[in-house]
């Protein structure tokens, strides 16, 4: 076996794509805030201007920008020099966790008697059985009462108002104010502690926004439909399944070369674009470079687009009759760990790419994703004849092209340029020999895998998103042994397909598995260990995956010597007297189970 060799930039291209370079906040990014009530708030950070988080303040962005992430700041109190806005203040480590540090480490108890043994885990008991066992348990030192709160909500606003201590002193007297406080167990004021804390103390927690950050606040904050209410552990069971990796080959198929094996993916991203942003994120594409010094990049822009701009700006330091038309923008492409994206309108929906600094109308060359991303429609890629896009542009003789102005001359380019960009992106798709398949989309997945499936090389992973089990039970019955067997058996012309007992070719995909994934918080305490009462209704999510297979041409034979065997009743079983000749495969229609079956 051949080994790959790693390219030497390839070391420095994984450091720049990894997103472990994001260590400070720089401006023009967005960022995730994780606030006290555990909210998060995906903000942009733009210089001299006001960000703000709702009743916990507003701050200036100048205050975050180049410090590094996953600090936690305290929003101070506004001052006369800037009412409008209000300065920050780090929080230490040891200030951030002086309740652990000072307080004990074992879980509070459920009682405050000192007399309560410690086998018994500070739990007082009522009912107890001869036996020992427990029978009842009690919380009756707890008053839960709303009269309890001698302090009025009026008077909450006021001291909000006020604004004093970064609400720490606003908590601490609503803790005096409590007339049940020495009732309550330690168990119970460090819950009411912390309830109160939440929602009035003034602090968040600047983090970087990745995918999980970013699938998590659609999913409770903004609109879950956008992304077909896609969780993101439901997107690692499909990153998993679908076997994405990053490879380091990197350079152009030759003619011994097929490009098999490279990393090329294709997909239909029905999600805003968080399917596509995971797998860049799996592959290394997703992220910004570092922008310190010369961009790889940049570099082969600038050596395939160079020339025809030089051409199109009319730049004197270069004669323009020496000039020659070199359009390459095609060679710009990347050739390994390249993302297809197949979509039914005239541009693809990828809005949440911009929380990592892609915009597919207006894609900036330094960005990964402007080399490794390929978009074509459903037309571009089943009948390219008849998309505009597709179709050449006049061609004219270099000396027609001198003697045009500028403008003109780099409108030329332009369109050139798009077209063979264009054509590139369909003929390599429409070649196939893809690594994997990964769909998220409402539409009919039975016309879907009739298109792509033949598009991918064998021994690869198929794997469908879908919020609700209908649609994948039905590719699931598509693709099983009876509909297999009874294909191979009589099998369609192929001018036939799709047939009404065959909508898809069986043979083409094995194994389809239907799976379902769900995280569900638990709250882990001795005695009380049991999951959330509260959560978040929506769809399960379930995600089928299948492998394709090359079925075998011709026709299935078995060989062999074989003799007459003798059975009970004293009749001879069916065999073959002559060795050589040949066993004709036995099949059995849907719904016959007369017959034996041999695949």
């Amino acid at each position: 076996m051949r080994k790959a060799q790693i390219p030497p930039t390839w070391e420095m291209q994984c450091f720049d794509f990894c997103p472990m370079m994001r260590e400070l906040v720089k401006s023009d990014v967005f960022v995730g805030l994780r606030l006290p009530s555990d909210a998060i708030q995906v903000v942009r950070v733009v210089p001299n201007t006001s960000i703000s988080i709702g009743k916990y303040g507003s701050f200036c962005a100048n205050h975050i920008i180049g410090r590094p992430y996953h600090l936690t700041f305290e929003v101070l109190d506004k001052s006369n020099d800037s009412p409008a806005q209000s300065g920050l203040r780090i929080i230490s480590a040891s200030e951030l966790y002086a309740d652990l540090r000072d307080g004990e480490a074992s879980t509070p108890s459920e009682s405050n008697d000192p007399d309560v043994p410690e086998g018994n885990s500070g739990v007082e008991y009522e009912l107890v059985g001869e036996d020992g066992e427990v029978v009842l348990r009690t919380n009756r030192a707890i008053i839960d009462d709303s009269s309890s709160q001698t302090m009025t909500m009026a008077q909450i606003e006021a001291l909000k108002a006020e604004g004093t201590g970064s609400g720490r002193d606003l908590i601490q007297k609503i803790l005096d104010s409590h007339i049940a406080l020495d009732q309550k167990t330690a168990f119970a004021l460090a819950k009411y502690t912390l309830r109160k804390t939440k929602k009035y103390l003034r602090r968040f927690t600047v983090l970087p926004v990745d995918v999980p950050l970013l699938a998590h606040w659609v999913l409770t904050d903004k609109e879950p439909m956008k992304i077909m209410e896609l969780r993101e552990e439901t997107l690692a069971l499909m990153s998993s399944l679908s076997n994405l990796h990053c490879t380091a080959i990197d350079s152009a198929p030759d003619e011994h070369q097929s490009g098999i094996g490279s990393g090329r993916w294709l997909m239909i991203d029905e999600t805003s674009g968080l399917l596509v942003a995971s797998t860049a994120e799996k592959i290394g594409v997703l992220y910004p470079q570092n922008t310190q010094g010369p961009s790889i990049v940049d570099d082969e822009n600038q050596q395939a687009n160079g020339h025809a701009d030089d051409t199109a700006t009319g730049n004197p330091g270069i004669p323009q009759q020496s000039i020659v038309p070199r359009i390459h923008s095609s060679s710009s492409l990347a050739h390994s760990n390249t993302i297809t994206v197949i979509h039914a309108n005239s541009q693809p929906n990828l809005a949440l790419l911009k929380y990592f600094g892609f915009d597919n109308a207006n894609p900036t060359p330094s960005h990964p994703l402007s080399r490794h991303l390929r978009t074509l429609s459903w037309l571009q890629l089943l009948a390219p004849e008849d998309d505009l896009a597709c179709r050449e542009p006049d061609t004219f003789p270099n000396e027609t092209i001198q003697s045009w102005k500028s403008g003109r001359r780099g409108n030329y380019y332009r369109k050139r340029r798009r077209w063979e960009r264009i054509k590139s992106i369909v003929d390599e798709t429409r070649a196939g020999g893809f690594d994997g398949l990964m769909i998220a989309t409402g539409m009919d997945l039975t016309t879907v895998l009739h298109h792509t499936v033949p598009l991918l090389r064998g021994g690869t992973q198929v794997v469908i998103y879908s919020p609700t089990v209908e649609p994948l039970v039905e590719l699931s019955d598509y693709y099983s042994l009876g509909r297999r067997t009874a294909f191979i058996t009589d099998p369609p012309e192929p001018d036939s397909m799709p047939t009404e007992d065959f909508p898809l070719d069986p043979t083409l995909l094995l194994a389809a598995t239907i799976h379902t994934v769900k995280c569900r918080p638990w709250q882990v305490l001795p005695g009380r260990t049991h999951p959330l009462m509260t959560g978040r209704g929506s769809s399960e999510g379930y995600v089928f995956t299948a492998t394709r297979v090359l079925p075998a041409e011709g026709k299935i034979e078995a060989r062999g010597k074989f003799k007459r065997r003798k059975v009970n009743d004293g009749n001879i079983s069916r065999g073959l007297e002559k060795p050589g000749q040949t066993l004709e495969p036995v099949g059995r229609k849907l719904g016959d189970g007369s017959e034996t079956n041999i695949s």
